[in-house]
């Protein structure tokens, strides 16, 4: 892409908003280099990318913190006796920091399908060593913890006792010599790395021993009495071991970082790369905009965009839709002054940019743009004084050094575009140079104010017109496109509007009248027709949001309806098994009761099922074919029929049960093999009468049996065999406790030594 294009169109300012978004100077600087990509691939996983990271950031509220710049440390690391310093060590500490919990806080997203943006921020391999070496030897604030090594705990452990020890010695020493009144402060100080007095001045002769220093004001000098020389002398030793120790954790985090180099490159580069990537989101936040299908084929589509410059000021702009029907490569903008050509030219052009670099831009839902790898420009007045050369030079030149490059990958803005010679001859020249485009599968997006050019985009094929707006009445603008008409250019207005004297005016009327060239009245009809047309258009758009937000709320409350009606079914069901368990209810009437609480679901669903159920004929019916039962929606296959009361047996993955024969439907669905019936037993439901409590807490085991009791009895099984292992025999004794407190076993047994003697039991139900 030229630099002369980006210049025009404003990129660079939109990457300069873009930087001061990130958090980093890195960051901020891969802001500034970015560039539009020539390749629909890259485009398309910057987006990705850019979509996957928006929804990340609203999910977890993810935020990156400033992280140094620690790209400048790299180069000490090709110096093999250099070591990192605790600055850059700190800086990498902090730099992998913020990697960490990057990777963290997508951690729990795995399962989303966010390819892209996991590889951007988990790709590269984690320097483990390193970052534990890190985070064991440095505090807070960068300086070396005592744990970093044995040897450097050792060494401070005894400078901190040889201060102890001279606090002591000091302290001795002015209560023994009583020489309080004389010292500046009552604390022991450091000069020279050495334990000094502060001492006034005027007795600095009283006691032998080193004057080190004096103070700014000297009133003070820093004195040291003789007995600390041999504590001092002992401390510098210490101080020059804690000094070798240091070296040696600094070699040992250097050589880690040296071994694990390729990944903490790539960690760092992967931190810039998300910085950008934050950055990129935050823009979206500020500005309202999203990503942008982008693809060949798709159309040049924007629909409700704005200028992506206006939008970072925040003021209210008017959205414009600026698009191409399938087939159509240009679109000719005509109409007033000051109405928008010019900034519906740069909106189009600065999207591109933006949308090609995976920046996100302020369209809405249903934009597409095709990837053009070239955008040339033809924009405002382009002379040079200093090179002798007019406007309509200018652009002449410019096509002829361009002309070669255009192909179907290329956009060209032409604005004005022939205005700065004669009007005839630059209308026709327009004209050919766009003929010249289109034969080149070119797109061209052009503003013009000639009458020829406003004729040719009504009459040729692959180019669509559009007139700005305005107001009939105060013939101010409104910033909009009408599509498929022509304007006028209301010179005398804007010139009217903006205090140009009254009888240059007239005069300028009057020879327009004389000319025979007056068009304005019919473009002022077509230009009311069309502003009439659009707030039309503006009243059905928001009636059908009103209809869309109505069906949205009527959808909402039969949802609410529906939750409540299953809870009321749910809540009656527990009831009656709660009856049923305490025995206020035979077996019988709970199944009735049962019975009654799914027919009231049954009418929810009629008319829906009855709309798209198939016709089926009773004959249809035989064991083995999978219907649908339509009150559950729910699919079963069927066991038995009964056609004189018109009932068909159905088993639902293991419980059977009769249904109306009206209720049912076809199933698509294979059917599945028939298990052998066995009628009058528990396998006439599919139900297997047995329950394995092996290694089950006795609270957990407990609570287990009394649902599978509860569900045998609903299944019409007599017995059922619970397995309990034979073990310490405490699960046995507690399973059999609770069974002689059941009102619904009759009788249980140990099973026979060859069906598992006392590891199970064989329970008759009533």
């Amino acid at each position: 892409m030229e630099p002369r294009t980006l210049h025009l169109l404003e990129f660079p300012k939109i990457l300069k908003e873009l930087s001061g978004f990130a958090v980093s100077e890195p960051g901020a600087t891969a802001c500034l280099e970015l560039r539009p990509f020539a390749e629909t691939l890259s485009v398309r996983l910057q987006l990705t990318l850019l979509d996957q990271a928006l929804r990340w950031v609203r999910e977890s509220g993810f935020r990156l913190v400033a992280f140094p710049d620690f790209g400048g440390f790299f180069p000490v690391l090709d110096i093999p006796q250099r070591n990192l310093d605790l600055d850059a060590l700190f800086a990498l500490s902090a730099t992998l920091e913020q990697g960490r919990i990057a990777r963290d806080l997508l951690e729990p997203y795995a399962e989303r399908g966010w390819d892209e943006l996991t590889a951007a921020v988990s790709g590269a391999p984690w320097p483990a060593a390193t970052w534990s070496a890190l985070k064991r030897c440095l505090d807070q604030n960068g300086h070396l913890k005592d744990e970093s090594s044995p040897g450097l705990f050792s060494v401070r452990q005894e400078i901190r006792a040889i201060h102890q020890k001279c606090t002591k010695r000091v302290k001795d020493f002015v209560l023994s010599e009583n020489i309080a009144q004389y010292l500046q402060d009552d604390f022991v100080t450091v000069s020279s790395d050495r334990y000094v007095l502060p001492l006034k001045v005027n007795f600095k002769n009283r006691f032998p021993g080193i004057i080190h220093d004096y103070s700014q004001t000297g009133e003070t000098c820093y004195f040291e009495p003789m007995f600390l020389v041999e504590i001092n002398n002992a401390l510098q030793e210490l101080k020059r071991e804690e000094r070798v120790e240091e070296r040696k954790v600094l070699e040992y985090l250097t050589g880690l970082v040296r071994q694990e180099r390729e990944g903490i490159e790539a960690s760092y580069r992967g931190l810039v790369q998300l910085d950008l990537l934050m950055a990129k989101a935050r823009l979206a936040e500020a500005t309202g905009s999203r990503p942008l299908d982008v693809g060949p084929g798709l159309p040049a589509r924007l629909i409700q965009a704005r200028h992506p410059l206006l939008a970072l000021q925040g003021g209210a702009t008017q959205p414009l839709d600026i698009k191409l029907r399938e087939g159509q490569q240009a679109l000719i903008v005509s109409g007033g002054n000051a109405g928008g050509k010019t900034v519906c030219l740069k909106t189009m052009g600065l999207v591109a940019l933006m949308a090609f670099s995976g920046l996100p831009v302020p369209v809405a839902e249903g934009s597409s743009l095709p990837l053009w790898t070239e955008i040339f420009v033809v924009l405002g007045d382009e002379q040079s004084i200093e090179e002798h050369v007019s406007t309509f030079t200018a652009q002449i030149q410019y096509l002829a050094r361009v002309w070669e490059r255009v192909d179907g990958q290329t956009l060209f803005l032409l604005d004005e575009f022939g205005a700065g010679t004669d009007p005839t001859q630059g209308a026709a020249l327009a004209q050919a140079v766009i003929d010249g485009l289109l034969e080149r599968g070119a797109s061209i997006f052009a503003a013009t104010h000639f009458p020829a050019l406003k004729a040719y985009a009504l009459a040729t094929d692959k180019v669509r017109a559009a007139s700005v707006l305005f107001d009939p009445k105060t013939k101010k603008p409104l910033y909009r496109l009408a599509y498929d008409q022509v304007g006028a250019s209301i010179a005398l207005d804007v010139a009217r509007e903006h205090g140009l004297p009254r009888g240059i005016l007239s005069r300028a009327e009057q020879y327009l009248l004389l000319d025979g060239s007056d068009t304005s009245a019919v473009l002022d009809r077509l230009n009311a027709l069309a502003v009439r047309r659009e707030r039309e258009n503006d009243a059905l758009d928001e009636e059908r949001k009103a209809l869309r937000k109505k069906r949205d709320g009527l959808e909402a409350r039969f949802e609410k309806e529906r939750v409540k009606v299953l809870a009321e079914v749910r809540e009656l069901a527990q009831s009656v098994l709660r009856d049923w368990k305490t025995e206020r209810l035979g077996r019988k009437q709970a199944l009735k009761k049962l019975s009654e609480a799914r027919e009231r679901l049954e009418p929810a669903v009629e008319a829906e099922a009855a709309a798209e159920a198939p016709v089926l004929d009773f004959a249809e019916i035989s064991p083995g074919r999978r219907v649908v039962y339509r009150a559950w929606n729910k699919s079963g296959q069927v066991v038995d029929k009964d056609e004189r009361r018109g009932q068909v047996k159905v088993d639902f993955d293991g419980v059977a049960m009769w249904v109306a024969f009206g209720e049912l439907t076809l199933d698509g669905r294979a059917p599945r093999e028939q298990k052998k019936v066995v009628q009058g037993t528990a396998a006439d439901l599919g139900f297997a009468p047995r329950l394995d409590l092996r290694g089950r807490r006795s609270d957990e085991a407990l609570a287990e049996l009394a649902g599978f009791l509860d569900a045998s009895l609903l299944r019409g099984a007599s017995t059922v065999e619970i397995i309990h292992g034979r073990g310490t025999g405490a699960l046995r004794k507690e399973i059999h406790a609770y069974l002689r407190t059941t009102p619904s076993v009759a009788s249980f047994a140990l099973a026979n030594e060859d069906r598992g003697g006392d590891g199970m039991t064989e329970v008759t139900l009533k």
